[in-house]
């Protein structure tokens, strides 16, 4: 049994959730201590609870230590079992970490599944649900498997919510690829959307978004939601090039204008496209599960957060590969997984 402890590198909820997945895909059983020891509120929190709670259905595992603010849990995997699921956060808590939880399980399993997850859909210490459907899902899609998630009721952070629907159509086994270009960029648009909020909130977002990354009036889009889904405020820009798209959010805050929202995400684009890579922050982090559960790979990003690399650490024990994060310019890195 693999013992992990929960507090080293980033120190947070990722380490049991890529531990929950791995442990399904390879029935490796494990256990966590000191989980999310040095944060404000240490332990097991209701959204990691659920996450737990869906690899223990999906997967027939037998575990001990799911509680609210245990520091401890063991997992010990059974055979994963496509089917029906349906699992609810209760929170804003983000529905997409616990379909990432679940889904590497699934995308090799002997069937297809569906999955119906309810809590929060855009949240800002998770990825959004645009992120998970345009950057994400599109290049495990190209790995073989089939992932369609819709979205049937938004969730906001605080009040969260929401509701998404994913179904997974399996492949007999993830396809490795190397992601090393991002092709001339196709097109770059940006959507405010709000509910339950005053409209000129969002168009001040979108003037500023416009004037800093020179993207034109038609391609800036105000969607209003009803005010019985807010209050809420995403501001989103897609980049969309010729082998992989790019999303990055910002979200409304109580007390920080709608001008700093939006310089907020144009930064960020920015470092992006200053950076000529195809792989983000956010989408390096998420594909180094798919990309060791398929064999290896490779791909061009900007500099690996903590984040990234304390997950990489995590996959390293329950995978038979390495991860090999190389420096090759001033803002490129290049990412290698290998046996």
């Amino acid at each position: 049994m693999l013992r992990i402890d929960g507090s080293f590198g980033e120190g947070g909820g990722q380490i049991l959730r890529t531990s929950l997945a791995l442990s399904l895909v390879t029935g490796t059983p494990f256990r966590i201590e000191r989980i999310r020891a040095g944060r404000k509120k240490p332990g097991l929190m209701r959204q990691h609870l659920t996450a737990v709670e869906a690899a223990r259905e999906i997967g027939h595992a037998d575990v001990s230590g799911d509680r609210e603010g245990s520091l401890e849990l063991t997992f010990v995997p059974g055979k994963v079992v496509p089917g029906d699921y349906r699992f609810s956060v209760g929170t804003a808590g983000s529905t997409a970490l616990v379909l990432q939880t679940v889904l590497p399980g699934l995308l090799t399993a002997d069937g297809p599944s569906s999955l119906t997850l309810e809590g929060g859909t855009h949240n800002p210490f998770a990825p959004p649900f645009d992120f998970l459907v345009r950057t994400f899902l599109e290049v495990v899609n190209r790995m073989g498997p089939h992932v369609v998630v819709i979205l049937e009721r938004p969730g906001f952070y605080p009040a969260g919510g929401g509701r998404i629907r994913v179904t997974v159509q399996p492949a007999p086994a993830l396809q490795r690829f190397d992601l090393l270009e991002r092709g001339p960029i196709r097109r770059r648009c940006a959507t405010a959307v709000m509910a339950g909020l005053p409209r000129h909130i969002a168009e001040r977002e979108l003037r500023v978004i416009g004037k800093k990354l020179d993207i034109d009036e038609d391609a800036l889009c105000l969607k209003e939601l009803p005010a019985k889904y807010g209050p809420g405020n995403v501001l989103t820009v897609e980049i969309e090039s010729e082998h992989v798209t790019e999303v990055v959010t910002g979200f409304g805050q109580r007390g920080v204008r709608a001008e700093e929202v939006a310089r907020g995400v144009a930064q960020a684009a920015r470092e992006y496209l200053d950076a000529e890579v195809p792989v983000g922050v956010h989408l390096a982090d998420q594909l180094l599960i798919p990309f060791a559960l398929a064999g290896g790979g490779s791909f061009l990003t900007m500099a690996p957060s903590e984040h990234t690399k304390t997950n990489a650490e995590v996959v390293k024990m329950f995978v038979g590969v390495q991860v090999a994060m190389e420096q090759i310019s001033e803002k490129q890195w290049r990412v290698s997984i290998h046996k």
